[in-house]
Parts: structure tokens; sequence; C-alpha cells
């Protein structure tokens, strides 16, 4: 796989999309288009996908959207009412891991990917500020795929902003973000590509 096209330094350092309390950086295009196709079809064809199960308002769902965790030994991840025990990286996984600890200044020991099949299918209003994520990590999420509209939500007064997440680009969400903030993949009656979305994070 080539190397990515954007090369972060000081000088490329985009602007913070949060008004306050939190520090969001979008890079867009970090991979190349080709590399992206090729990443999306290795990732789709041999990884292990499995819908959630999850406890909401008391009830168990299950979602159409599909979830990979990744991550070294012993790196296990509970939320909405499941714990997910890490399977191993693949060869693909850490390349892109090493990248994305190069654009973010730092090492991840796990990763959550997200199988979006359609516009449909969509991720709520949350934060990812489990007891088993680092506070003072940040998580860097990359896109391949289909675009899609991801929101911030300020969890005091309400208001919110957008994003259109590229294919290929990178959303690093840095502290104390997930403490002030809330994010949202927004549903889309328009016809789009199926999407994998890798959020690389730190557990301890």
């Amino acid at each position: 796989m080539q190397n990515p096209l954007f090369e972060p330094d000081d000088t490329q350092a985009p602007p913070n999309l949060l008004r306050k309390d939190g520090y969001a950086q979008y890079f867009a295009k970090v991979f190349s288009s080709a590399n992206c196709e090729t990443l999306f079809n290795v990732l789709l064809q041999t990884l292990d996908w499995q819908p959630d199960h999850l406890t909401m308002f008391g009830k168990q769902v299950i979602t159409k959207r599909k979830v990979v965790w990744i991550g070294d030994k012993g790196c296990s991840y509970t939320y909405s009412g499941q714990k997910k025990d890490p399977q191993s990286w693949t060869p693909e996984l850490l390349i892109i891991k090493e990248q994305l600890e190069d654009l973010a200044a730092w090492k991840f020991n796990s990763c959550l990917l997200n199988l979006y099949h359609d516009g449909n299918e969509a991720m709520g209003w949350h934060s990812d500020n489990e007891a088993e994520l680092n506070p003072l990590a940040p998580i860097a999420s990359l896109s391949l795929g289909g675009e899609r509209k991801f929101a911030f939500r300020h969890r005091e007064d309400k208001k919110s902003n957008s994003i259109l997440l590229e294919n290929g680009s990178v959303l690093l969400m840095h502290p104390p973000t997930q403490q002030f903030w809330q994010h949202s993949l927004l549903k889309t009656t328009l016809p789009i590509k199926p999407r994998i979305n890798l959020t690389f994070r730190d557990i301890v």
C-alpha cells in the first residue's frame, strides 16, 4: 500500500471544529482513493463482522450495522451493556494504525470498526467516555467508502454543527471533547455507498 497523501506538520494543522470545551480536527484525503478501495475490500472480506447486540432503554436490540473489535491482548471493551474481547490485528490494520499514530502523536492499542450498509444505518448521539478508555488519549477515526454527515452537539447548550466525512479522511477528537460533546452519524435518504469507519483508541 502506498504512503498517505497527507504528511502532517505544524503548518498544515487544520482548525478546531469545536467552538468551546473541546478540540477536534478534520484531515481530508489522508489516504488516496485507490488505497481506500483496496483497504475497504480487504477489511470487508477478511474480518469477522457481526451485528451489535445492545441494551437500549432496557430492551435488547440487534443492529443492522456490523462491527469488529480489534486490539492488543487483554483490551476488552464494554459499551451499551455488551463486552467485546479483541480479535487480533491484521497486517492491513497495523499499517493504518501506524500512520494514524503518526498523525495523532499517540500510540493506540485497539480499534472499533463499524460497517454501515446504507444511509439508513446511523449512530445516535453519544460520547466515547467508557471507563476503559484513556481520558487523556485522542480518538482517531478513519472513513472508508460512502461519504456521511457527522455532527457534534454540546452537552449543555445543545447547539450542534456538522461536517461531511469524505472517503479517506481522518477525524481526530482530542480530550476533553468526550466530556463536553456528543457526536452522531446522521441518517440520510440519499443513495450512499457502504461505509467502513475505523476508530482507533487507547484502552487502559
